[in-house]
């Protein structure tokens, strides 16, 4: 693998771990809603000349989008505005991976070893620990929250498997499409006053919705893609699992949020479930090929 390519990983792992840095600014100056519909603003116009009808698929195309839109980002940032540990949150939010693969299980009848359930188990644990961490009791609906948005982001990883062959660039596209409008409604409806407000809003935090926008989303996306055409699974996903760590790291540095004993092995069971199923589901993928 050429280095200039490995040290691309290492920036998309520190460009999404930053964005929790990033949504929290955006939310703090802002409200939640409002602070993802203007992000989808600003992907649409980055993807507008890549949208194209995918012939047979758009069905398929739109409600992916709503799932891993509106109802993913929106949850996310309402997690981001009641919390105040963000490494808490950067750790529940793992719960995606394990997710995504029971949802393989149960749906698309994938089998599994004691291996990915072990890690399955622990991820699970890690997350259970947190819950019942007296120093961040009132983190919980935080944590809630975060867990709906990986439920949302596991379901969607399960629709973009059906989506193969379809520029990324578009499948944002549409995303915004179908996110932007209704990220707007639901922000008159529950966040009155917010969009009056938005002249009165400080432009740092609208470069943050770029960050996240431009940075997290279309680079650091649209290159894993680029990357993943080009090398093995099994060789790009280790190279990913630092991005937790990354941004517990980048929470803490930013605004001092303490680690507790029980997050840190709530932390480290999560984690380290997350990097068993991570691992063995990558080496699996090429099985067949051997």
């Amino acid at each position: 693998m050429k280095p200039i390519h490995i040290g691309f990983i290492l920036l998309i792992d520190l460009l999404w771990a930053f964005n929790i840095v990033a949504i929290k600014e955006a939310v703090l100056a802002m409200p939640p809603l409002l602070s993802v519909a203007l992000r989808y603003g600003v992907v649409l116009l980055v993807c507008a000349t890549h949208i194209r009808l995918i012939e047979g698929r758009m069905a398929l195309v739109l409600a992916t989008g709503v799932l891993t839109g509106a109802l993913q980002f929106g949850l996310g940032a309402y997690s981001y505005q009641v919390a105040t540990n963000l490494s808490a949150l950067a750790i529940a939010g793992q719960l995606g991976v394990p997710l995504s693969l029971i949802f393989a299980v149960l749906i698309d009848g994938e089998r599994i070893a004691w291996k990915r359930t072990m890690g399955i188990l622990l991820a699970f644990a890690g997350v259970t620990l947190l819950v019942f961490d007296p120093r961040i009791v009132d983190e919980r609906l935080g944590i809630f929250l975060t867990f709906g948005a990986a439920f949302c982001w596991a379901v969607g990883n399960l629709l973009f498997r059906r989506l193969t062959g379809i520029p990324v660039l578009t499948l944002y596209g549409w995303q915004a499409i179908v996110s932007l409008p209704l990220l707007i409604m639901a922000s008159l409806f529950l966040e009155p006053g917010g969009i009056a407000g938005l002249s009165q809003v400080p432009l740092s935090a609208f470069a943050w919705v770029c960050y996240s926008a431009i940075a997290a989303s279309l680079v650091g996306h649209a290159g894993m893609s680029w990357l993943l055409q080009r090398y093995p699974v099994t060789l790009i996903t280790p190279f990913t699992l630092p991005t937790p760590l990354l941004a517990v790291l980048f929470a803490t540095l930013a605004y001092g949020t303490p680690v507790t004993p029980l997050m840190l092995a709530g932390g480290v069971l999560t984690i380290a479930g997350v990097a068993i199923i991570t691992l063995r589901t990558a080496r699996k993928s090429v099985e067949p090929d051997a």
